[in-house]
């Protein structure tokens, strides 16, 4: 159990001991210092963290001497900070503002690990930071959970909706707390372990995988019923990252086996306007089937549908893989590395490795199949060698 404070104490990260490249225009906080050549990284350091910012136009990349924050489309390195004193093992930025949370890592940092520094990017300096620790405790509120050694935690994104996604109490659960309506679903996603799981950006619909990493299970937060359940393969594996897309048609899954799976989803949101106060309060009707045989009507003529066994006509016969939907679309990646993925536009998916490397690729939304590589950068020169 943990106590957290926030203190306005003198800068943590003194601004003398930061390199970048010009000085950065105030008063914009959706821009950032020029950068310099990502080429030009030493070749010393080391990735410890990547991850998206909320609206997945950019990520940001914790370094052994700093952080950097790269823009997407297109792809460029957008604001980079080079500390003389350490690195940073999480990096989490909100939206695209000038505000970031900073968790100090790697073997010369001096920054601990055990507090989060919010880090004011216009003032050049540390304007609070939450300390965890076991002195003077004052327990404001707690959610018990099984133990998380991954630390997973999710958190909705809508401006009506304030939901939280946890695990259980026990094995396979997920714990979800909807703040603005006062209520709390657990959900029994699986029999094994959570591995990573993921909300839409209202918070309304959850996806989950486990330790086997074999199903991809989707859910309704609200009432808990499991609307869907995808097959990313038969071998166990470690699930890496789950994304769905922006109009909750397609779910992509990176995991230790190097390929990224694009899977339809069959279902569909209505009543997902920000502006309704319906929808705010009491969530939005979410369609579904699991009969193939109206599965046609629920999927837009412009997509294809999930590939599945020519045995499925036979489900409730044979064993339950012969019905098991698989991915709709692929892309190839080392196995050897950490990738993330999100959803890019127009039918496009972006992969950001521990190796440092960025990619872009393309599906056919009608026809699947073998994605298209668009892009590649390496962003961070690391020990990992690209393919």
């Amino acid at each position: 159990m943990t106590s957290t404070t926030i203190s306005t104490s003198p800068p943590l990260l003194p601004t003398p001991s930061i390199e970048s490249s010009q000085p950065h225009v105030p008063g914009d906080p959706s821009s950032f210092s020029q950068p310099q050549d990502f080429h030009d990284i030493d070749d010393q350091t080391q990735l410890l963290s990547v991850s998206w910012n909320q609206d997945y136009g950019c990520f940001a990349a914790g370094t052994s001497r700093g952080f950097c924050i790269y823009n997407c489309q297109p792809f460029k390195e957008t604001f980079r900070r080079d500390l003389k004193s350490g690195g940073f093992k999480i990096v989490e930025m909100l939206f695209r503002c000038n505000i970031l949370a900073l968790v100090g890592g790697g073997s010369n940092s001096h920054y601990s690990p055990n507090k989060v520094i919010i880090w004011d990017d216009h003032q050049s300096r540390c304007i609070g930071e939450f300390a965890f620790s076991f002195v003077d405790l004052k327990l404001l509120h707690q959610i018990e959970t099984l133990a998380n050694p991954r630390g997973l935690c999710c958190l909705s994104h809508h401006s009506n909706t304030s939901v939280l996604a946890c695990p259980g109490l026990y094995r396979g659960q997920v714990r979800v707390q909807h703040f603005g309506l006062n209520m709390m679903k657990l959900i029994n996603a699986h029999d094994s372990h959570i591995a990573c799981f993921t909300l839409t950006f209202d918070g309304l619909l959850l996806a989950t995988a486990s330790t086997k990493g074999t199903l991809i299970r989707i859910f309704n937060t609200m009432d808990g019923t499991r609307l869907q359940e995808v097959r990313r393969g038969v071998d166990r594996a470690d699930i890496y990252a789950i994304a769905l897309s922006p109009n909750i048609q397609w779910l992509a899954v990176s995991s230790d086996k190097g390929t990224v799976h694009i899977f339809n989803l069959r279902v569909r949101v209505f009543g997902e306007d920000s502006s309704s106060q319906q929808s705010s309060v009491l969530g939005p009707a979410i369609f579904h089937q699991n009969s193939s045989t109206s599965l046609d009507a629920l999927i837009s003529p412009s997509t294809g549908a999930n590939p599945g066994s020519s045995l499925s006509f036979m489900r409730g016969v044979l064993p339950k893989y012969f019905s098991s939907e698989w991915s709709f679309a692929q892309f190839h990646l080392p196995e050897d590395t950490q990738f993330i993925a999100a959803f890019g536009s127009q039918n496009t998916v972006i992969v950001v490795g521990m190796d440092g490397s960025f990619y872009r690729c393309s599906f056919d939304p009608v026809h699947g199949g073998e994605m298209l590589q668009q892009e590649y950068v390496r962003f961070l020169k690391t020990d990992s060698q690209p393919r």
